[in-house]
């Protein structure tokens, strides 16, 4: 009942560009813009090669949406700058803040710490508003269950990343790249003491959640600038190798795209004979190679679990046992018999929960114990990240 309520309460104060003070005037939300620089080039030369998917007349090098942006901050009340933050990354196909609100809330009142909540390239707001617009969308659903047999997990919610994956699996990379590059961009404007909300060399700790998860992992292996030198990462739901992961689901991506994805990854991507556009565009440099490290278990199994053997004081990995697209088996695959035990918890609550909705807020014979979980949860991340 109480994280219900807070979620409510948040809900209501949140609205993209309005800064906001709490009702308690304990916390404020700050909205900051981006303009996208860092690799940027590549990324335009790479996205004129992705035309529009069906119910998008644009190739993706056109959407400004997806270039310039606001992102959220969450953060004390104060007349000065930060001087510590929480990157707060997200989940895949998101668009929408609401689910991350109480999360963002209770980390900055927990740690002291800002909560910088940052948009994965092509999700949130950093796509068309017709994307999510039911009466433009609902007919390309219908016209794509006939055009694809037996096609299962087909929604309105998930047929935007659906169909741009299918006719593109290498978007997925793309996409990820893109996000690498400006995280690169904005914590090295922190660090060096060009933001506004923070103070120069700004410490800054990451919590990820499901295909954040991945996205902060490929950070902290590439480690570009040496930015990620004394990170501390905390991992909800997420972790997991690549191969084991599972996407087909109503609010993710349809059967048709995630075997499309999981065989292009498997497969494809891993054999630039197979595919001229990457032998073309790609550098094969240190986060195309941090990617590649997290696709299968068997490949780069070394210097992966070197990775993770030397980082395992600053990276803890939180599971459930019911997660059906993150599973703990994935997650012991990617870290390796000899740091699973020191890294990563499993849990499981006594309620109906998924990895999509871990909170389930609509659950109100369950509420105390759903309030329960949440904090054993987020005590856990606050604690570690603070």
């Amino acid at each position: 009942m109480i994280l219900a309520k807070k979620h409510e309460e948040l809900k209501t104060l949140f609205s993209l560009n309005k800064p906001t003070v709490l009702n308690d005037g304990k916390t404020e939300i700050n909205f900051c813009s981006f303009i996208q620089k860092k690799g940027e080039d590549e990324m335009l030369v790479f996205q004129s090669q992705m035309k529009g998917a069906g119910f998008c007349s644009v190739s993706d090098d056109e959407i400004q949406e997806n270039r310039e942006f606001v992102y959220p901050v969450f953060r004390p009340v104060s007349r000065s700058k930060s001087n510590s933050a929480i990157l707060l990354l997200h989940g895949l196909n998101e668009r929408s803040w609401e689910k991350y609100l109480t999360w963002a809330d209770y980390l900055c009142r927990n740690t002291g710490r800002a909560v910088i909540l940052f948009p994965i390239a092509f999700h949130m707001n950093r796509t068309p508003g017709y994307w999510t617009n039911p009466r433009y969308i609902i007919p390309w659903v219908m016209a794509r269950r006939q055009q694809i047999a037996d096609l299962s997990n087909s929604t309105f919610v998930n047929m935007a990343l659906s169909s741009r994956l299918s006719e593109h699996p290498v978007r997925l990379y793309i996409s990820g790249r893109e996000s690498a590059y400006n995280i690169w961009q904005l914590v090295g404007d922190i660090v060096s003491g060009g933001h506004l909300l923070f103070e120069k060399n700004t410490q800054i700790n990451i919590f990820a959640y499901s295909i954040g998860a991945l996205l902060s992992q490929v950070l902290l292996l590439a480690n570009p600038d040496k930015l990620f030198d004394s990170t501390k990462l905390f991992m909800f739901c997420g972790g997991s190798i690549f191969k084991r992961m599972n996407g087909n689901a109503r609010d993710i991506m349809d059967k048709d795209a995630f075997s499309r994805v999981q065989d292009y990854f498997m497969h494809t991507f891993t054999d630039r004979k197979k595919e001229p556009m990457l032998s073309r565009f790609l550098k094969n440099d240190t986060l195309e190679n941090a990617f590649r490290t997290m696709l299968k278990a068997e490949t780069y199994k070394e210097l992966r679990e070197s990775f993770f053997e030397k980082a395992k004081s600053r990276i803890h990995i939180l599971a459930l046992q019911k997660d059906m697209v993150m599973p703990t088996n994935g997650i012991h695959e990617a870290v390796g018999d000899n740091n699973y035990d020191d890294m990563v918890e499993e849990l499981d609550f006594p309620f109906q929960y998924s990895h999509q909705n871990p909170f389930p807020l609509n659950n109100n014979k369950d509420s105390s114990l759903i309030d329960q979980a949440f904090q054993m949860v987020f005590g856990r991340a606050a604690s570690f990240l603070a």
